[in-house]
């Protein structure tokens, strides 16, 4: 593994804004928990990932964490997007990407607010962050998903549209 500040064969990414016909994706920062506390507060958000809704000072801790945008040994970069509708910025969702340190690989994770499922704004933004991390030289992208959940199935089936993302229980 070459840690995150080294050369290697590919350049690892850094967050940047993506902007798609709907939404737009902005870098995390930790002040985003204070509006993100409300849309990942559903229990049903957990059903296949487990855990619960986080209280805010513990969102503000996990956003702080993340904001970092590496693991603690520079073997991961860790590449988190707030997902918000672009016709009033209202956030909706995130995105993350957990890149490995020489860029080579990421693995891709989506949660959308229990209001906004449905809508197809978990495929816009998986598609785009996709499209993203490809045009970035990351050649292997992966979506880890529960087997009974339909729902993201579908949604890496068709981020995947343009390469393959790989299924797992």
């Amino acid at each position: 593994v070459v840690p995150v500040d080294q050369e290697a064969d590919h350049v690892p990414p850094s967050p940047s804004t993506i902007v798609t016909s709907r939404l737009t994706l902005t870098p995390l920062v930790e002040e985003d928990a204070d509006t993100m506390v409300e849309v990942l507060a559903d229990e049903r958000l957990y059903e296949f990932t487990g855990g619960r809704p986080l209280t805010l000072s513990e969102l503000r801790v996990r956003y702080q964490r993340l904001a970092v945008g590496h693991s603690s040994a520079h073997t991961e970069l860790w590449l988190n997007w707030i997902v918000r509708m672009t016709v009033d910025e209202r956030p909706v969702g995130t995105m993350q990407a957990t890149v490995a340190a020489d860029g080579s690989s990421a693995d891709v994770a989506w949660e959308v607010g229990v209001p906004w499922q449905g809508l197809g704004i978990a495929s816009e933004a998986a598609t785009a962050v996709v499209e993203w991390l490809l045009d970035h030289n990351v050649s292997l992208i992966r979506a880890l998903i529960h087997p009974e959940h339909g729902a993201s199935a579908r949604v890496a089936a068709r981020a995947g549209r343009y390469h393959t993302i790989q299924s797992h229980a």
